[in-house]
């Protein structure tokens, strides 16, 4: 329910700011989404007064009038203040969330999500990196490299919905399987 919430309100952003024709309306948009995200996210306070269910919706929406008219665009307001009525400011990182990566897809932008079991030099980052470049239809990718050391080797990608997983863990796993469906005799 939650992916279903985000993506119909970021997809109805993503539809406003490619709708001027501008890129650089666009641009303003990613830009402002991107910086409200990280000061929200400084700022959890905002967000427990915005959750609390003992705030009417009425002071919040005026709250939200308050402190962001004149700072940020029509747009952003407007989706603030239906994301409020609607009771899904919840929602609202996953919404940013889902937009900054519909338009990163719009401009040739991978965002990959890379976990290993051990640190990898930057030798190797950038060889990762230059793998996907190569296999993908990428310009650019940005890498989120973490580490989870129960994969115990290999790694696990993450691009979108798209994952590849090449881990001990997983080729373990998968042979667990197998001989468990083995019948003796």
């Amino acid at each position: 329910m939650a992916k279903l919430v985000s993506k119909t309100y970021g997809e109805a952003l993503y539809e406003i700011a490619m709708e001027s024709g501008k890129p650089e309306k666009a641009e303003e948009l990613l830009s402002e989404v991107q910086q409200l995200g990280e000061i929200l996210k400084a700022n959890p306070e905002f967000d427990r007064m915005m959750l609390h269910p003992g705030i009417p919706k009425q002071e919040k929406l005026q709250t939200m009038e308050a402190v962001f008219k004149g700072r940020v665009s029509d747009e952003i307001r407007g989706l603030l203040e239906i994301v409020i009525q609607k009771e899904r400011y919840g929602e609202l990182q996953n919404i940013f969330t889902y937009f900054v990566d519909k338009m990163k897809e719009e401009k040739g932008i991978g965002v990959a999500h890379i976990t290993t079991a051990a640190t990898l030099s930057e030798t190797q980052k950038k060889a990762c990196v230059a793998r996907l470049l190569e296999t993908t239809s990428y310009r650019s990718i940005e890498a989120d490299f973490q580490i989870d050391e129960t994969l115990i080797g290999g790694m696990v990608i993450r691009i979108n919905d798209r994952v590849v997983d090449s881990s001990v863990r997983t080729k373990l796993n998968d042979l667990k399987r197998q001989l468990l469906q083995i019948q003796l005799g």
